[in-house]
């Protein structure tokens, strides 16, 4: 059996917000299983917290590059912010993206293809500038989309710049429809996207072990009730279609106008696009997502200097 540590709980406290005694309980019961754990939290009601990824904790930038039919979105970390409002290193990450353009978007090719200014390759060109700017520097994510008939957009939220900001979004239309309307609605939903921030674009592409660990937890929740088994089960069953609604993207109601779905918004717009449009593909990357930054006391630094 798993020995549950003070770290172990401290550690399951900083992710769901529940208290020491409960996250020691919460533990033990799933055998120190941290995710296992939340959800046991969840299930009983003393703790809302939900599928974290970690803190977003990164410094850096997210940059975007496109050409209408198809984008790309980076992202570059630093170490601190102030370096990521370094003009150098702000045109290195709009450098990047428009280089990740010419490749299949993963950061292995990107990584290895050539970037102009230097003639070398952009790994390379990444360790020059480490030496220059004095910082450690990563090419941590990235994401193309591309279609053949109309458009990618694009969105930069907390824009530092020109295509470079905190949180990036792609959005791919498929449509023959006018290109000027395709770009309008694609930058709306990209938006939606970026305050939403959907798990899948429909309900069926919701990931089925995401789905199924939520289901757990709401059959868990359910039989707290001491309902019967028959009527858990419906009880279950509204739970998840009301969760699918929540997390697809096509039946979220849009932001833009709440009283639509983005799917009934483009299927509005196909009127004036003058041809029919399916929403093929998503990406949001926010800036430090998943990263946690390790946690420092400045206080205790300085003091563990002046000793020596």
């Amino acid at each position: 059996m798993t020995e549950i540590t003070a770290a172990l709980v401290k550690e399951l406290r900083e992710k769901s917000g529940a208290g020491m005694m409960d996250c020691k309980k919460a533990l033990t019961e799933t055998n120190g299983d941290i995710e296992a754990a939340i959800d046991w939290l969840r299930a009983k009601g003393i703790s809302k917290a939900d599928k974290k990824s970690g803190r977003a904790a990164a410094e850096g930038l997210v940059a975007i590059a496109g050409a209408g039919h198809k984008a790309v979105v980076i992202e570059l970390n630093s170490e601190t912010d102030f370096v990521a409002r370094n003009d150098a290193f702000q045109d290195l990450a709009r450098g990047i993206a428009e280089v990740a353009l010419s490749t299949d978007g993963t950061v292995e090719a990107i990584s290895a293809a050539t970037y102009p200014a230097s003639g070398k390759p952009v790994a390379d060109t990444i360790k020059e500038a480490i030496a220059t700017i004095g910082e450690n520097m990563t090419l941590r994510r990235a994401a193309k989309l591309e279609v053949e008939h109309g458009v990618v957009a694009t969105y930069i939220h907390n824009a530092a710049g020109d295509g470079i900001g905190k949180l990036g979004v792609l959005v791919a239309l498929k449509s023959v429809g006018d290109k000027a309307v395709l770009t309008s609605l694609g930058r709306q939903v990209a938006m939606h996207i970026a305050a939403t921030n959907p798990l899948a674009i429909r309900a069926e592409e919701v990931d089925a072990a995401v789905a199924e660990r939520e289901r757990n937890v709401f059959i868990e929740q359910s039989r707290e009730s001491g309902k019967p088994e028959a009527i858990i089960e419906k009880m279950v069953e509204g739970r998840m279609r009301k969760f699918f609604e929540e997390v697809a993207l096509l039946s979220q109601a849009f932001v833009i106008n709440p009283d639509l779905t983005v799917g009934a918004a483009v299927k509005a717009a196909e009127k004036e696009a003058g041809a029919a449009i399916e929403v093929v593909g998503m990406a949001r990357l926010l800036l430090g997502e998943g990263v946690e930054k390790e946690a420092t006391d400045f206080a205790a630094e300085v003091a563990a200097v002046a000793k020596g």
